[in-house]
C-alpha cells in the first residue's frame, strides 16, 4: 500500500532567531531555561585599594582624648567642691573656723564669767558646763576640762534650720576640726553645742565643737596644732 510521504526539506525549519548548528541534520538545540551571566572578578589595583586603618586609629584617638578630657573636668569639679579648713561646709551656709584665734577675753587669765558669745576657737575652760551661761577661761597649759576646737557661724539673715539639722551640722563641725599631737595624750570626747529655737531668736548663730575630758581638769596643753 502506497503512502504519500512528503519530501524531505532542504533545510531545517527556523523558529525565531535560534542559531543553526552546522553539520547536523537535527533541529536546533533547545534554548536553556535560564542563563546566568558572570564577569570575571577584577581585583583593584594598588592605587584603588581602600585603606581603613587610618580612619580606625583616628576614631580611637578621638575616643581617648574625650575620655581624658572628661576625667580632667571631673577632677577639677571634685577639687573645687572639697571643703576648706576655714570656709563654709559643703552641705549648707555658714562660715567654718578651725584655726586658733586671739582669745576673746582680755588677759590675764584665768577669767571668770565669760559669756558663750565671747568664746573663741582655742579657748580652754575649767570645770566646763556647755549649758552654763558663763564659764571660766584659763591658760591652756594649766588644768582644764574642755577646749573649743571648731565653730561655725550662720549668717544673721538665716532662718532657724531646726534642731535635727543643727545637730547634724554640729557633727560636721566636729569632723572638720583638726587636732594636734597633744590630743593623743588625753582621753577626750567631742561635745557639740548649737542654738535652740529661743536662743536663735535672740541672735545666737553659733554651732560649737569642744573636746572634753570626763575626768575633769586633767588637760594641761592645747590640743590644737
Amino acid at each position: 500500500m502506497n503512502q504519500d510521504v512528503p519530501p524531505k526539506p532542504a533545510l531545517p525549519p527556523r523558529t525565531g532567531n535560534l542559531p543553526l548548528v552546522p553539520g547536523r541534520d537535527a533541529g536546533p538545540a533547545p534554548a536553556p531555561e535560564s542563563v546566568t551571566w558572570s564577569q570575571p572578578r577584577r581585583e583593584p589595583g594598588p592605587d584603588q585599594r581602600v585603606n581603613r586603618r587610618p580612619a580606625f586609629w583616628k576614631a580611637f584617638l578621638v575616643t581617648v582624648i574625650i575620655a581624658v578630657a572628661g576625667s580632667l573636668v571631673w577632677l577639677a569639679v571634685w577639687l573645687n567642691s572639697s571643703p576648706g579648713t576655714d570656709s563654709a561646709t559643703s552641705s549648707g551656709p555658714g562660715v567654718l573656723q578651725t584655726a586658733v584665734t586671739p582669745p576673746a577675753t582680755p588677759q590675764p587669765l584665768p577669767r571668770d564669767g565669760v559669756a558663750p558669745a565671747d568664746y573663741a576657737v582655742g579657748d580652754c575652760f575649767k570645770d566646763f558646763d556647755p549649758q552654763a551661761l558663763a564659764s571660766t577661761l584659763v591658760p591652756c597649759d594649766t588644768g582644764h576640762s574642755a577646749q573649743l576646737v571648731a565653730t561655725l557661724h550662720y549668717p544673721e539673715s538665716a532662718k532657724y534650720p531646726g534642731a535635727d539639722p543643727l545637730k547634724a551640722k554640729a557633727l560636721e563641725v566636729c569632723q572638720a576640726a583638726k587636732l594636734g599631737p597633744a590630743a593623743k595624750q588625753f582621753q577626750l570626747n567631742y561635745q557639740r553645742s548649737y542654738p535652740s529655737n529661743t536662743s536663735w531668736e535672740s541672735g545666737d548663730r553659733r554651732v560649737d565643737c569642744y573636746v572634753t575630758a570626763d575626768a575633769g581638769n586633767v588637760i594641761n596643753a592645747s590640743v590644737l596644732p
